[in-house]
């Protein structure tokens, strides 16, 4: 199984490919869409690597992909500019599901 990489910075698919994993450039939801199904059509592939901006873009699919296929596991990473994420979200996360408070 192989990772594969969907992003919309040239640096970050820069970076991922001197780690050896293969990417796909995106910048639009249709084009973000597309690259998802061929990852999802290629059996070789056991992790999706997809930048935050893009699976913003189409949450409504991602989603599908995690509730109904074992692989491609989905993984949304960070670009270079950082996380859209508050701060405290993992701890906040923890906290909501299982009501411990970190």
């Amino acid at each position: 199984m192989k990772y594969f990489l969907i992003t919309d910075n040239v640096d970050t698919r820069t970076g991922m490919r001197l780690a050896g994993v293969e990417s796909e450039l995106a910048s639009t939801r249709r084009e973000t869409v597309e690259a998802i199904d061929r990852v999802v059509a290629d059996e070789t592939v056991g992790v999706l690597l997809i930048t935050e901006k893009l699976a913003r873009l189409c949450p409504d699919v991602l989603d599908d992909l995690k509730l109904n296929l074992e692989t491609p596991l989905v993984v949304e990473i960070p670009d270079r500019h950082g996380t859209g994420r508050l701060p405290d979200s993992i701890t906040r996360y923890i906290r909501e599901a299982i009501g411990v408070k970190l």
